[in-house]
């Protein structure tokens, strides 16, 4: 059901500055930035051979990462992204067994313009999984 990994997510508080240190130290391709405000961020690509790192930076005050910020002000991992093939039929088996989905449980459009979901980090060991269709 759950395919590689997509990405996982970094919370920082300078976008910019967090850009400019994978681009410089890790001499890796950066993708420019981007609001998603139906998210509350801004999000950067940190392209990577094999996956990607996800840069986020709270969009505005109410941002879910402002909060995550707070709790974390060094920044730190904010989720993993996995991909599956049928969102809808993920979302079912994993209801089933147990594991609860963030906000209505209607997959919202993400980053890449595909279907997401968030699952409860209650239920995975303290981790906060997304799900991207592919």
């Amino acid at each position: 059901m759950i395919g590689r990994l997509n990405h996982v997510a970094i919370a920082v508080h300078d976008l910019a500055a967090a850009s400019a240190v994978y681009r410089d130290a890790l001499g890796v391709r950066v993708s420019g930035p981007f609001a998603l405000p139906g998210h509350g961020v801004t999000v950067a690509f940190v392209e990577l051979e094999n996956t990607k790192i996800e840069l986020i930076e709270p969009l505005g005050e109410h941002s879910p990462i402002a909060k995550f910020l707070a709790e974390n002000p060094g920044g730190a991992i904010h989720h993993l992204c996995f991909e599956v093939a049928d969102i809808l039929a993920a979302r079912e088996r994993l209801t089933r067994g147990g594991a609860r989905v963030l906000g209505d449980g209607r997959p919202k459009i993400g980053a890449h313009g595909k279907p997401v979901l968030f699952l409860s980090p209650k239920d995975f060991a303290g981790t906060l999984i997304e799900l991207e269709q592919i």
